[in-house]
């Protein structure tokens, strides 16, 4: 091959998704000389689903992105055209922040930035297998060959193929090779994984009907507007305004349900034609029709898909039904009864590696130099995604030097309880984060995800200089108001700190004993009402955290040798053998392992202390 068809970098990235571009832009901040690699320059960022950012949990994995130096929030900043904050009627460990996207706009802005950031070269080629060689008895990535005879070689490469591994659509009966409407698919990679031996495995998504909202009768559907004072996602926009687009609700009935249930052997999951699951959380209009037999009707979204575009996403009405059958079923939904479809509803199945395969910097057991993120490891939702590829980008890239990666401890993110419960639990369906899913969700507010992770991200180098004055002046500014309130009391009501942690006082109640206080922003003042009101908990949660942390402090070696422990149970000899837990406290998270295994292994390695001692 000639010296023109090779082309030499550090980090090559797989996939211009919401996984991809996070990876490669986080790579290349890192000084990582990076390439993207994407079959469709036409597509990069593109949502490929609902056009909206963040959610319940997905807002604090956007502001954690964010907060490590991420694309997203500052994108949906940006592109946004409505902005709400989730919860506020529960405690502010659930309030988490959603924008609905102009999502040609949000596109176009993360392509800009891929474009425009340093040490990154964007390149349009399909990717037909992954290089590797021989390292004694394992193996590493070498590179990736590309169709037309070319090869890009690197040390490290981050897979992010999102539902385009040997993908398929589903319309009722008919089928198209491809893992987006209107794109191909990807089968070159999967064979190749395959042949490295990598376990993979079939998911299934699905996306809603779009509308022409010039159609629909907004007159029978109930008005969604955003907040009156709507926040941004990122810690960087200030003098945030925006002309927010109103969303809309309508609900199915009796009669819609009857219609699918007359069709339902036409879906393609229950005439057998798919067999993978799906995501449990975001089901199919069939799915609810069926599990839910009880509900009379069910909520659809109305959201608009930008402010240059008639285009209307009807969330809530994910389907696979053959065209006819969703031509009919809009007839009989109120406001939608004349509405004419523009792009009809499918179904995906892809493949995807199950993530028991990685290591907890995202790099495959398997293959030296080799991450995955996204939806190759079976999660679902663009958050779930920008998150991983951040990750994974940024361990590609630290790993050049062997020095530093970044782990975060499940006390320490959200994106650190993802990436734990992939790797330590794999997945049986489309992994979606939930705020119940963190057992410290009180140390890990979306409003705090700065002060958490910032600094970590400027030491590795994931943030400049600048931000992180940014942060230290923020933080000076939450720390003399508290001083403030620990220093000036209200007579027998004690000092304004005390009487601010009860239910019914506000900070607004505060500044009327204060003037002083009038001069912080609503950032330090909310931050700084939150962490008194929650001091209590904050602290019980600390005492149970630094249990785990020394249980985290016994490691466990990679070649310990689980077949040896005589007394481990079968199970739990299968497991560790599975997931090769790198600590003690990683093992007792493991489906099914019990106290006493756990205890059998620290035994085990209490005792090849004393030895080699």
């Amino acid at each position: 091959m000639s010296a023109e068809n090779t082309y030499h970098f550090d980090v090559i990235v797989v996939g211009a998704g919401h996984a991809g571009t996070e990876a490669a832009c986080a790579a290349a901040r890192l000084g990582a000389k990076t390439v993207l690699l994407t079959t469709n320059l036409d597509t990069v960022g593109q949502m490929s689903c609902n056009p909206a950012i963040g959610g319940v949990a997905k807002g604090h994995l956007v502001r954690e992105i964010d907060a490590l130096g991420g694309l997203m929030g500052q994108a949906i900043d940006a592109t946004g055209i409505q902005f709400r904050m989730l919860n506020l009627r529960k405690g502010p460990a659930m309030h988490s922040p959603r924008a609905q996207a102009d999502k040609k706009a949000y596109q176009n802005w993360i392509k800009l930035a891929v474009e425009d950031q340093e040490n990154l070269s964007l390149r349009q080629e399909i990717v037909d297998s992954i290089l590797t060689e021989s390292l004694g008895d394992k193996q590493r990535v070498i590179g990736v060959s590309v169709l037309g005879n070319a090869k890009y070689l690197a040390s490290k490469v981050v897979l992010t193929t999102g539902t385009f591994l040997q993908a398929i659509m589903h319309t009722g009966e008919a089928k198209t090779a491809g893992g987006r409407a209107g794109e191909g698919t990807t089968k070159g990679i999967s064979g190749s994984l395959n042949r490295m031996g990598f376990r993979l495995d079939r998911f299934k998504t699905g996306t809603p009907p779009r509308l022409n909202g010039r159609t629909i009768d907004y007159d029978k559907a109930e008005i969604q507007p955003g907040d009156d004072n709507p926040r941004p996602f990122s810690f960087q926009t200030e003098n945030f305004q925006v002309d927010q687009i109103p969303c809309w609700i309508t609900w199915t009935n009796p009669q819609v349900h009857d219609l699918i249930l007359a069709n339902l052997e036409r879906a393609p999951i229950y005439s057998g034609e798919i067999q993978s699951n799906g995501p449990r959380y975001c089901p199919s209009i069939e799915d609810k029709v069926v599990r839910f037999a009880d509900k009379s009707r069910h909520q659809l979204f109305l959201e608009p898909e930008g402010r240059a575009t008639q285009e209307v996403y009807v969330n809530g009405i994910s389907t696979s039904l053959p065209r006819d059958v969703q031509d009919q079923m809009f007839r009989l939904i109120p406001g939608l009864e004349k509405a004419q479809i523009m792009r009809y509803g499918y179904a995906v199945e892809y493949d995807f590696c199950p993530p028991d395969q990685l290591r907890n910097t995202l790099e495959t057991k398997n293959i030296q130099g080799l991450y995955f993120a996204g939806q190759i490891n079976g999660t679902t939702g663009y958050e779930e995604a920008g998150g991983q590829g951040l990750l994974a980008g940024a361990n590609a890239a630290l790993a050049l030097d062997g020095n530093q990666s970044l782990v975060l401890d499940r006390n320490e993110a959200y994106l650190g309880v993802l990436v734990d419960d992939l790797v330590t639990c794999s997945v049986d369906e489309p992994y979606r984060m939930f705020t119940s899913r963190a057992e410290y969700r009180l140390l890990l507010r979306q409003d705090n995800a700065d002060r958490r992770l910032t600094p970590q991200a400027f030491e590795l180098g994931l943030v400049g200089l600048d931000r992180f004055q940014k942060l230290e002046k923020k933080t000076a500014e939450i720390e003399r108001a508290h001083k403030i309130l620990s220093t000036n009391f209200l007579g027998d009501k004690g000092s304004l700190e005390k009487y601010l942690r009860r239910p019914e006082v506000t900070w607004t109640d505060i500044v009327q004993h204060h003037a002083e206080l009038t001069q912080f922003t609503p950032d330090v003042a909310e931050q700084l009402a939150f962490d008194v009101k929650y001091a209590g908990y904050v602290s019980r949660q600390q005492d149970v955290i630094d249990r785990q942390k020394r249980l985290a402090k016994k490691q466990i070696p990679d070649d310990f040798d689980y077949d040896g422990l005589t007394h481990l149970r079968n199970e739990a000899r299968e497991k560790f053998n599975r997931f090769r837990p790198v600590s003690l406290e990683q093992a007792s998270r493991i489906s099914g392992i019990t106290p006493a295994d756990v205890a059998l292994i620290m035994l085990h390695l209490d005792g090849k202390a004393q030895v080699s001692g």
